[in-house]
């Protein structure tokens, strides 16, 4: 009898919407199976300069390395795309090409977002009317040059304005990257080394702030020296109890972080955050399971070895890439199970230009979040948020008021920017975000179109 009870609560477990069951199975992919990559060595493979010097930044590199892979339609739509949509330049990491299906790339989640095609994209609304180059106003909000101060207690260090890989949805193509056709991006006039000591002299001036995003960029292209530097001289601040270090490189170039300069900056990291007793953690950037590697979690589990409290994962909610439950609850799993990082973040798309065939609906993201709930642990269930404009981070239910026909959700506040610390009536204010066009319903792309005659 108990076999049999047993049995049937084995059989009713694979029933569920999302059936989890365990495996072992972690490796990382056989780069030898794409055409540019079958004579390079482990070793090589291995290598944060082979890595680098690798590349790729042009269509005739990708066809090189793909091959047959790449077709000459793709080619031609992927030139498209990068003459008249990309607001990124193309640059990518032979790490994040080996994690792609390259015999299916048209439907690749990770190219979707990482190569897009000019096919790809929303032909009709290719971005919203209300989309802006810099759609959260970090810059506006910018106490000195490259700190964003948003929240009460806590800010944004953008201490540098290059990645080594550029993703299509870059919340930050306004400063990020090289420019292109479509966008001429906004440079630094200050030094580094000058804007970092104004950033820590503000901090040490402002004793409300306790809490510090390290990012840019991405800070796996800072040289380790400059890293720590600036790193252990936040930790000698007083009142900055948290600091985050962002990253999408552990996940695009994980060899950068098994350097022995850069662990050596780490480990000097991790050891003054223990001794001060502050809070240092690592976020990185991960959309999908495929991206999730051995090499991948062997960096995460070395960060957490030498103190740091958490690896945590910061993805973007994505149509075509990570929009289902399966999807998101494949990589929190496997994030879980597997690479000692915790689901953090689901962000919904920002409204940056050409964005609108990667947004999803507001209500989309409620029934997501919905759809995740009660699988994993509580403090591993990733909080899937909005981040409004002049507002900050939501969570999807937080919204006051949504109209669905228009796509248009109004949110409330109960905090001043930097921009409105002289403006207490910006509290009393609702704040708008919106849809995209092509998940509404008929009336209200009308509606949308009637408003772009119009303006």
């Amino acid at each position: 009898m108990s076999v049999m009870i047993q049995d049937k609560k084995a059989a009713t477990a694979t029933k569920q919407p999302y059936p989890y069951r365990y495996s072992s199975e972690f490796v990382e992919p056989d780069w030898k199976r794409i055409p540019g990559y079958k004579e390079v060595s482990e070793a090589d493979w291995n290598s944060a300069l082979w890595q680098k010097r690798n590349f790729i930044k042009s269509v005739p590199q990708l066809k090189q390395v793909l091959g047959d892979f790449l077709t000459e339609t793709m080619a031609l739509d992927l030139l498209k795309d990068q003459l008249e949509r990309s607001t990124m330049s193309m640059l990518i990491p032979p790490q994040m090409i080996n994690t792609m299906r390259v015999e299916d790339l048209k439907n690749d989640p990770i190219r979707r977002y990482m190569i897009p095609f000019f096919s790809d994209r929303d032909l009709k609304w290719p971005s919203h009317p209300k989309s802006t180059r810099d759609s959260l106003h970090e810059h506006e909000m910018w106490v000195v040059e490259g700190l964003t101060h948003r929240y009460p207690t806590k800010v944004l260090a953008e201490l540098l304005s290059t990645c080594p890989q550029y993703c299509g949805h870059c919340t930050r193509m306004d400063l990020v990257g090289q420019s292109v056709p479509q966008v001429a991006k906004r440079k630094f006039d200050t030094p580094q080394k000058d804007r970092h000591e104004q950033i820590l002299d503000y901090l040490r001036k402002t004793p409300s702030v306790r809490d510090v995003v390290v990012s840019g960029g991405d800070i796996a292209n800072l040289p380790a020296q400059t890293l720590e530097s600036f790193v252990l001289a936040l930790l000698d601040i007083e009142n900055i109890r948290d600091i985050r270090l962002a990253s999408k490189g552990l996940m695009g170039v994980p060899q950068h972080f098994l350097q022995d300069d850069v662990l050596t900056a780490f480990d000097k990291i991790g050891k003054k955050s223990v001794q001060r007793g502050v809070s240092v953690a690592v976020h990185t950037h991960i959309n999908h399971a495929q991206s999730l590697t051995p090499l991948v979690a062997k960096v995460a589990r070395k960060m957490l070895d030498m103190g740091f409290r958490d690896v945590r994962n910061q993805g973007v909610l994505l149509r075509g890439v990570n929009d289902s439950q399966k999807a998101l609850l494949d990589l929190c799993f496997k994030l879980s199970d597997h690479g000692h990082i915790t689901p953090y973040y689901f962000y919904m798309c920002d409204m940056i230009p050409n964005a609108e065939h990667w947004r999803v609906s507001l209500s989309k993201a409620q029934s997501l979040q919905h759809d995740i709930m009660g699988y994993l642990p509580g403090f591993a269930t990733p909080r899937i948020v909005c981040d409004v404009p002049f507002v900050g981070k939501r969570w999807v239910h937080q919204n006051h008021s949504y109209d669905k026909v228009k796509g248009v959700s109004y949110w409330t506040k109960n905090y001043l920017t930097s921009i409105e610390w002289d403006k207490p009536e910006a509290l009393n204010q609702l704040y708008e975000y919106f849809d995209p066009i092509d998940t509404l319903p008929t009336e209200g792309q009308s509606y949308w179109a009637e408003e772009a005659k119009r303006s």
